[in-house]
């Protein structure tokens, strides 16, 4: 009887529940500071991290990567959403090709009726270097909080509307009516 009681004990030890929300974080090698990390680090301190979903995350060499990589996240990961970090460049041909890549993340979130929140901080935002990491660091941050609320507390954006808040600088602010 002993013998019986310890498997059933042993059972229960390894049957740890696997999340079956999946946020999907994908990122790209070309950008100038670790977004993906960024945005992970925000997910880990979300309730339910780990037991009401967990993240699988991928990185790409770049941005115009970054569609296929959400769709076969969504597609063969079955991740719910998904978060698209990338870093163009300041030259001319970079902001048409980060059009290109918006253009095929828009088609993905299409294709597939998911949404795949773009999350693109651009070279030439701020000439400082710390400025731009902290556009880094905020932008990919808050577009992890807002995936998650939009999975777990849509009353959260809701709350929200209307109030010009921004994802990497200062909040802009309702407009002030006289």
């Amino acid at each position: 009887m002993a013998k019986k009681d310890s498997k059933k004990k042993d059972a229960k030890k390894g049957s740890k529940k696997t999340p079956k929300v999946r946020i999907g974080v994908v990122d790209t090698m070309f950008a100038r500071y670790d977004m993906g990390q960024a945005a992970c680090d925000e997910l880990a301190i979300c309730p339910g991290y780990g037991t009401t979903f967990k993240v699988i995350s991928k990185t790409v060499p770049g941005f115009k990567d970054l569609a296929v990589a959400a769709l076969n996240l969504i597609e063969e990961d079955g991740c719910s959403i998904v978060i698209a970090l990338g870093m163009p460049g300041s030259a001319p041909i970079d902001k048409q090709c980060a059009h290109e890549a918006a253009q095929g993340i828009m088609q993905a979130q299409l294709f597939t009726g998911t949404p795949i929140l773009e999350v693109f901080v651009h070279e030439d935002e701020a000439s400082d270097p710390k400025v731009l990491a902290s556009v880094f660091e905020n932008r990919s941050r808050k577009h992890a909080r807002n995936a998650y609320w939009m999975l777990f507390e849509p009353e959260q954006l809701r709350r929200r509307a209307g109030q010009g808040i921004r994802q990497g600088f200062d909040d802009a602010g309702p407009l002030q009516l006289k």
